[in-house]
């Protein structure tokens, strides 16, 4: 999105006592992003690095940011892609998204959502995607009308193992919908979940966190205040049916954020966009954490009729449900180390300690459960 010019005198602080389930005292600006990525639109964290993109009008690339060098040490060029309006990046086991959703003017005939290879992205900095064209089956007015509008968009996250979740940005009255989209190559009209968001703010960008089982939504009001939105204890195909608590982050002042990635159950990062006027702020990368725990392991869940055993482990996983499509395991870093479409895991050869076991299901929301190998 372009920037945003406001008038200083409606600027003030807000002071909120209450950060929710957000450790206020976390909340860190870490450091100026490099101005190659000064209109930073979205985040993921991957191989231990930050991965982000620019938004309208950049370069078809993504870039890899190190947080220790605070330096871009990578770019991939996704070749047979054009950056209209990229907005947000998501992804999942073995894929990664870009979203290609920027919708001003509420006009677009042509939001894509590109998909590429986590292998093709590993092995080499130019790579070509697969396609997801869609559209809203609830929009039949395609009248040019600039930030009044319901059809723009700006945030993407993966959510089970074959749905993303778009969220649009509704510039009339802030009303949030989530959109359900296919993972799979194709053309699609994509319909809304039941329940909506009262978000009253221009959401940017978004993250649902697989080991907590918790949705993170990004996003700032009229004068930069930026927020974040949380979802929890929602049912499958509804993702604001359950509890929706909003936290402002007025600690870092006035930001115009849009993106967010989490790198465990309770740590997440921010990205910032520059802006120069009135005022100028460079663009950032802010850090903050939560109180959230990951997802317990039970002996036997019944909502899926899902054992694990034994656990703790030396050698073997068992996982017992009838409608399994993968087993993956993951390290503290969220590093995939092994995955299989079998009911049984080898961990005999991995050091000892705590890992994440991604159930991923046919046709329902995938689980996380904590593995402890002795």
């Amino acid at each position: 999105m372009k920037k945003i010019i406001f008038i200083i005198g409606l600027i003030c602080i807000m002071t909120i006592s209450s950060f929710g389930q957000i450790n206020s005292s976390s909340i860190i600006e870490e450091f100026d992003l490099p101005t190659t990525v000064s209109e930073t639109s979205g985040l993921i964290y991957f191989n231990d690095k930050m991965i982000t993109h620019n938004d309208s009008g950049g370069a078809n690339e993504l870039y890899e940011i190190d947080l220790t060098s605070e330096t871009i040490t990578r770019t991939i060029a996704i070749t047979n892609a054009t950056n209209v309006d990229w907005e947000d990046i998501a992804q999942d086991d073995t894929s990664i998204y870009i979203a290609d959703i920027g919708n001003n003017y509420g006009n677009r005939t042509n939001l894509v959502i590109y998909k590429i290879s986590k292998a093709d992205y590993l092995a080499s900095t130019s790579v070509t995607a697969e396609i997801i064209e869609i559209s809203y089956s609830d929009q039949s007015d395609f009248t040019s009308n600039l930030n009044n509008n319901e059809w723009d968009a700006e945030s993407l996250t993966s959510y089970n193992s074959t749905d993303l979740l778009l969220f649009n940005k509704n510039w009339i009255d802030g009303v949030t919908k989530a959109y359900v989209v296919p993972k799979t190559a194709g053309t699609y009209s994509v319909s809304p979940m039941t329940t909506t968001l009262n978000s009253g703010i221009r959401i940017t960008g978004g993250t649902y966190n697989t080991i907590s089982g918790k949705l993170y939504l990004i996003g700032y009001n009229s004068i930069l205040q930026p927020f974040v939105w949380v979802s929890e204890n929602f049912s499958s195909n509804d993702i604001f049916s359950g509890t929706n608590t909003q936290t402002p982050l007025s600690s870092v002042g006035f930001e115009q954020t849009e993106g967010i990635a989490y790198i465990d159950e309770n740590e997440y990062y921010v990205s910032s966009e520059s802006i120069t006027s009135p005022i100028s702020i460079n663009a950032k990368l802010i850090s903050f954490s939560t109180s959230d725990t990951a997802l317990s392991v039970d002996e036997y869940d019944l909502n899926n009729e899902l054992g694990i055993y034994p656990n703790p482990t030396q050698d073997y996983i068992n996982v017992t449900s009838d409608n399994i499509n993968l087993l993956s395991l993951y390290d503290m870093k969220s590093t995939l180390l092994l995955d299989t479409t079998e009911s049984k895991l080898d961990i005999s050869k991995l050091r000892n300690g705590i890992y994440f076991l991604r159930i991923d299901f046919k046709g329902k929301p995938s689980k996380i459960k904590k593995v402890i190998k002795i």
